[in-house]
């Protein structure tokens, strides 16, 4: 069920086509890229969204670096490792940016006779991995849910989000395709409405009916018995299970708890920081309060201003399964070894 018309990034050889999902569902539109400083700016400014999309991105800017700077000077590498750096910055919560850039800094380090070849095998091996890992995570989330009448979805983590098919929606797909009645809904997420524009609309894509409701609606949801399980994704899930993800999901597990509904969290395990012992310390991303405020209080000396995170953190004693590529961890709060088993 993997839709070629949904790909949030496509890699020409030279320049990598960013569909700009600021637009979506409205306008489908691609903006290409031909130097890393762009693919920086397209990942800052949520052209490209997402955390293993946003790894993947950075991967290719990478290699648009080295196409730029290797034939150019002496000082071609420290160049790319300031564009590196760069890239890094643009986004500070989802883990999967670091680990793709450390990735793409340890082809560099090895000095191979083809620079610009090496770096493209692996930013494209970091793309068909993510794909590869999106379709087993969907093969082992959908046995969760044999059982289930009905699920929701939090933001976006379907094509869009990653190499394809995607981490919590992908699972949903899956499901899906072993039962066709299963009952899907997904919350608006404000405020850049995510679930909106993009998760209703890619679902759409793939024949699959979806209810969007407002976010404020999710309790009455739970209340209703109309879904069993909550399936989000993961920017960056520490050690013992604690799991940061777009703003609102420490809410929805909260409430899950109080409902009896199940929560699943969904991620490669490129998306597990192991050198955090527990989520405390994920830094939470900010963003400016304009993207909040009504036009009428974004002035000079306004009485309103905007508090803005992005992202929140939910504890692991409120999920009931991480699923990775590399299996599934029911109750991760309760077992000794929390999710290392998952360590490849």
């Amino acid at each position: 069920m993997t839709n070629p018309n949904v790909q949030a990034l496509i890699w020409t050889g030279n320049s990598l086509d960013v569909l700009d999902q600021r637009q979506l569902p409205e306008i489908t539109r691609y903006d290409r890229y031909a130097d890393a400083s762009g693919v920086a700016e397209a990942i800052k400014s949520m052209r490209v969204r997402g955390a293993p999309a946003i790894g993947i991105a950075a991967a290719y800017g990478v290699v648009l670096s080295v196409q730029q700077h290797f034939s150019e000077s002496e000082n071609w590498h420290q160049a790319v490792l300031t564009d590196i750096e760069t890239l890094a910055q643009s986004r500070p919560t989802a883990v999967n940016l670091f680990w793709a850039l450390d990735k793409m800094k340890a082809v560099l380090a090895q000095m191979p006779e083809n620079i610009v070849d090496a770096v493209t095998e692996c930013a494209i091996k970091i793309h068909a991995d993510d794909l590869a890992a999106n379709q087993k995570m969907g093969d082992f989330g959908a046995t969760l849910l044999a059982n289930a009448k009905g699920v929701m979805t939090h933001c976006n983590t379907g094509s869009l989000a990653t190499g394809g098919y995607g981490t919590a929606l992908g699972v949903i797909r899956s499901a899906v395709m072993q039962n066709p009645n299963l009952k899907i809904y997904a919350g608006e997420t404000r405020p850049w409405l995510q679930g909106a524009r993009l998760t209703v609309w890619e679902l759409a894509q793939d024949g699959i009916p979806a209810t969007l409701i407002a976010d404020s609606a999710a309790a009455w949801l739970m209340k209703s018995r109309a879904i069993d399980w909550i399936i989000v994704g993961a920017d960056r899930i520490a050690a013992n299970g604690d799991t940061a993800n777009k703003i609102g999901t420490y809410s929805l597990a909260t409430l899950a708890k109080q409902h009896g509904v199940k929560f699943m969290v969904v991620a490669p395990t490129s998306t597990i920081d192991w050198s955090l012992e527990n989520g405390d310390n994920i830094e939470i991303e900010c963003r400016e309060p304009r993207e909040l405020l009504p036009a009428c209080y974004d002035v000079p000396d306004s009485l309103v201003s905007a508090w803005n995170p992005v992202f929140d953190v939910t504890p692991s004693a409120l999920i009931s399964a991480i699923v990775t590529e590399n299996g599934i961890v029911l109750n991760p709060s309760e077992q000794s070894n929390g999710i290392r088993s998952l360590q490849s």
